[in-house]
């Protein structure tokens, strides 16, 4: 069994791997912003390339147990929590926790919820399905982004799921600062600062992709 402190240790470390992921995802999914040729076949070159990686292979099952650790670790913090009668990582110092603080569990659920309808929309399809090829033979997964994009009721759950992703990865940054040692009056301002921006910058990006692509796709 795993004591409080190596539990949050593992949820800090499998939080920033994931954190990190999400800035390299949000770089390649930036090519969705391009003209529409080009975006086509420069994202499928992209992604053929991504799945034929022996090195990327080896980091996406580092990905994917990081996924299924971090929800598990979650949620049986959470549950350790209630049980107790404290809240999610609650943290007082001076002064009342922040309400997305006090409900980590339920943004982790909705995040975790919304990458299933991801990877069954897009990862599964792609890898199992037979989707079409586009003109260099590349599997075209622009086309399908396209078409899943122009589901309006797709594009608001993901819209609400990158809000929820936002404050999920505002407290978790500022929590693994903590985990880490680095709260002090040195470097918790940079830490906080920095957070808050890189998780604005990614949700808000992540967030625009299908809406720019529902209003500007044919």
């Amino acid at each position: 069994m795993l004591s409080t402190l190596s539990r949050k240790m593992l949820m800090c470390l499998t939080g920033l791997f994931l954190s990190f992921f999400l800035l390299i995802h949000f770089l390649g999914n930036l090519q969705l912003f391009l003209p529409p040729e080009q975006a086509h076949l420069q994202f499928n070159a992209y992604s053929h390339f991504l799945s034929g990686n022996i090195l990327i292979k080896m980091v996406s099952y580092v990905l994917y147990a990081s996924i299924i650790l971090h929800a598990l670790d979650g949620l049986i913090i959470t549950l350790k929590n209630k049980k107790s009668g404290g809240s999610y990582q609650s943290e007082r110092r001076g002064r009342a926790s922040q309400w997305y603080s006090r409900n980590m569990g339920i943004l982790g659920t909705l995040i975790l919820i919304f990458l299933v309808i991801h990877f069954q929309n897009f990862w599964y399809v792609y890898k199992f399905g037979n989707p079409p090829l586009d003109d260099n033979g590349n599997k075209d997964l622009y086309i399908l982004v396209v078409a899943v994009f122009k589901e309006w009721w797709y594009v608001i759950i993901y819209v609400i799921s990158m809000a929820a992703l936002c404050y999920h990865l505002i407290h978790g940054i500022h929590s693994a600062a903590r985990t880490l040692g680095l709260y002090h009056p040195k470097f918790v301002k940079w830490f906080k600062t920095a957070g808050i921006v890189y998780s604005v910058m990614i949700s808000i990006g992540f967030a625009l992709m299908p809406v720019y692509i529902f209003f500007t796709a044919h």
